[in-house]
């Protein structure tokens, strides 16, 4: 293990004496391996660079999860270097265009489509495709970090610009068909690679909410409220304003974070919320003009991941209800097969099976005994290839998508290290 900072070989370590079996223990020791080793990168003038595995580029949602399960190595000064330098390329990456969701490691000029029609291209920029969760985890990740390693001198002035142009960008998008100076239109046989209405998305009310153009799966929304991602939004505002505190103590941006975030969950409250199939639950979009889609997809935020990134508890009974619907066949992104069950999204083939949406139900699962289960699937649906996939078909798991794909890994780490290293200590004495 070659170049392994001592702390993530001490992690393998202690899953290893938990005594969850050796297959277990090597696919994590594989995961956690090799999203280290092969997608950060230090460059030569010091900074940081994620890459998602199978892709060139770094997606500020992708790279902060996955270095979520590295938050139990901060002790280990190599992975504090890595954190804050990864905090701070986030930054630079929002300052540069806050509207694009992935970034190139230079100024090449590479995108994935470069005859995307936007308001204005960096080259730096490998796509513009507006995600509001694209804003959010950076901000959450950043939190997290400083928490745990009580550090807080990580947010440094060009953190501060980055953060106060979240909240510009959130407050231009709340109102986004009078205000946004963003649209984004692509050439493409699907109609969720475009944006209708000339790139500007379909009509939406004022709601308090923000106004999003893609899902966190890259897909167009229906609907110009993504509720997941405005969940994410309200705690990442409160991330903002402790952070404050610890830092700035400025009233402006803590005013600014505070009113932005009350609008947002007064719009959650109000439009979010419905009675679907005899009980109250969350929507996954709407456009504040009564549209609503029902569903749930596996990319986070999800509605399932309510609980796990902090805006509700998880015994919350709201959050309850949508659970259950959300694992139901009610849900149309959700799949029930040879292999197992589970949710989709309507960025892969009709019944392919994420394994995160899998992991995000092991994460929000109360029970020790559905979490080993769930992971259990996962050694059993990796294919032979020792990794996780971001696909999977629900009768045979040899037909799956892409076979690089570090969030899932990562995440794959969390599940296992949350079971057996936070848990399974707890079962043993009686306390869950």
């Amino acid at each position: 293990m070659q170049g392994i900072p001592q702390a993530v070989r001490e992690l393998i370590g202690r899953v290893r004496q938990s005594g969850c079996g050796t297959n277990l223990v090597e696919m994590f020791e594989r995961c956690i391996v090799n999203t280290w080793q092969t997608t950060v990168e230090q460059k030569e003038d010091g900074s940081w660079f994620v890459i998602t595995g199978d892709i060139p580029a770094m997606w500020l949602r992708d790279s902060s999860m996955q270095l979520f399960p590295y938050l139990r190595a901060v002790e280990d000064s190599g992975i504090t270097a890595m954190f804050e330098g990864v905090i701070r390329r986030q930054a630079v990456c929002i300052l540069t265009d806050a509207y694009a969701n992935a970034f190139n490691a230079a100024p090449e000029g590479k995108s994935f489509s470069p005859s995307d029609r936007t308001d204005k291209f960096s080259p730096w920029v490998w796509e513009r495709k507006f995600e509001l969760d694209s804003l959010c985890f950076p901000l959450w990740i950043a939190a997290r970090y400083a928490r745990a390693k009580s550090r807080w001198t990580v947010f440094d002035d060009t953190c501060r610009r980055a953060y106060e142009l979240i909240l510009d960008v959130m407050e231009t998008e709340q109102h986004h068909m009078q205000r946004s100076p963003y649209f984004f239109e692509r050439e493409s046989p699907l109609i969720t690679e475009t944006l209708p209405c000339e790139g500007k998305g379909a009509p939406v009310g004022y709601t308090g909410m923000v106004w999003s153009g893609f899902r966190p799966s890259d897909d167009a929304c229906t609907y110009g409220y993504l509720i997941p991602s405005n969940m994410l939004a309200s705690v990442v505002l409160e991330d903002l304003r402790d952070i404050n505190r610890h830092t700035w103590r400025d009233e402006n941006i803590e005013r600014r974070a505070a009113i932005l975030g009350a609008g947002i969950q007064a719009g959650i409250e109000r439009y979010g919320v419905q009675e679907h199939g005899g009980r109250r639950i969350y929507c996954y979009e709407t456009d504040g003009l009564d549209h609503f889609n029902w569903m749930d997809d596996a990319n986070y935020p999800s509605l399932l991941s309510a609980s796990f990134f902090g805006y509700c508890e998880r015994e919350d009974e709201l959050y309850q209800n949508t659970r259950s619907y959300v694992l139901s066949e009610g849900n149309p992104y959700y799949f029930a097969g040879e292999e197992c069950n589970g949710i989709g999204s309507p960025h892969t083939p009709d019944g392919y099976i994420w394994p995160l949406g899998l992991i995000m139900q092991g994460l929000t699962s109360s029970s020790f005994d559905r979490r080993c289960a769930i992971i259990e699937i996962l050694l059993r649906t990796d294919a032979g290839t020792g990794y996780i996939h971001e696909s999977f078909s629900k009768d045979n798991a040899s037909h799956y998508t892409r076979p690089w794909f570090a969030w899932a890994n990562s995440m794959f780490c969390e599940l296992v290290m949350r079971t057996y290293l936070d848990e399974a200590p707890l079962r043993q004495l009686g306390q869950i």
